[in-house]
């Protein structure tokens, strides 16, 4: 059975401050067991191998490169490095950099404020932004088949999420890139399947948290340490 864990190599690189994978060859630690790297370099290699062509491919993955190092600054002097860009520049600078000019936002109905303000800079920056809303069309969620109870409110009208109509319209704009802006979990999956141009997310929607999921990781030990204990209630209802 094949089987990946990366995730284990956290624990090592706090033991040992680096990983086989970020280490000069010579002088790189053992790889560990189970390193996807041991039995599936032929994989590794023919993916890079894609990277070195001139397929749309191989041009994010140099634009996307050369973004990352542009996020940092070098600090005089000093091997450290500080980082300069937060995601809405790294994502301008991506786009500038891939010449793209028609820029989609896949926007929830509950972040239309922050999706203005963001179209606002992308024009600023010389983008062409346009922006469809998840529950366009004002479908009624009932006809998905779902029960009264699932819905948010029950007993009043709620319309449906439709990310697929939002990749549809976004393709028929003929969009060069579309960004994902809280869209729910599953609706962001159909939207990037159903999407014609190459799809990133700037916000991860996260009710409880004010949209940073990754302050769960953070909190294990404290306040969310029932996650490990604990399954999560799929029923009407709260966690314990």
């Amino acid at each position: 059975m094949t089987r990946f864990s990366c995730s284990l190599c956290g624990a090592v690189w706090q033991k040992e401050g680096k990983t086989n994978c970020w280490s000069d060859p010579a002088g790189a630690p053992a790889k560990p067991a189970y390193c996807p790297s041991r039995e599936h370099m032929d994989a590794i290699d023919e993916s890079f191998d894609i990277y070195k062509g001139e397929s749309e491919d191989a041009k994010i993955a140099r634009v996307a490169t050369r973004v990352e190092g542009l996020c940092y600054e070098h600090v005089s002097g000093s091997n450290a490095v500080h980082a300069r860009w937060t995601r809405v520049e790294d994502t301008i600078a991506f786009a500038k950099l891939m010449g793209y000019g028609k820029i989609g936002i896949a926007t929830c109905i509950g972040l239309l404020d922050e999706t203005n303000r963001l179209a606002l800079i992308l024009k600023a920056q010389g983008f062409e932004p346009l922006s469809v809303c998840c529950k366009s069309g004002s479908k009624d969620k009932l006809e998905l088949g779902v029960k009264e109870e699932d819905k948010v409110r029950p007993g009043t009208f709620e319309p449906a999420c439709n990310p697929i109509a939002q990749a549809r319209l976004l393709n028929t704009a003929g969009t060069d890139m579309n960004i994902i802006v809280g869209l729910c979990v599953g609706h962001d999956m159909l939207f990037s399947k159903h999407s014609d141009a190459p799809v990133t997310t700037l916000v991860v929607k996260d009710r409880v948290t004010g949209h940073n999921p990754v302050s769960v990781l953070y909190g294990q030990n404290f306040y969310y340490r029932r996650l490990q204990t604990q399954p999560v209630d799929t029923e009407r209802g709260q966690n314990a």
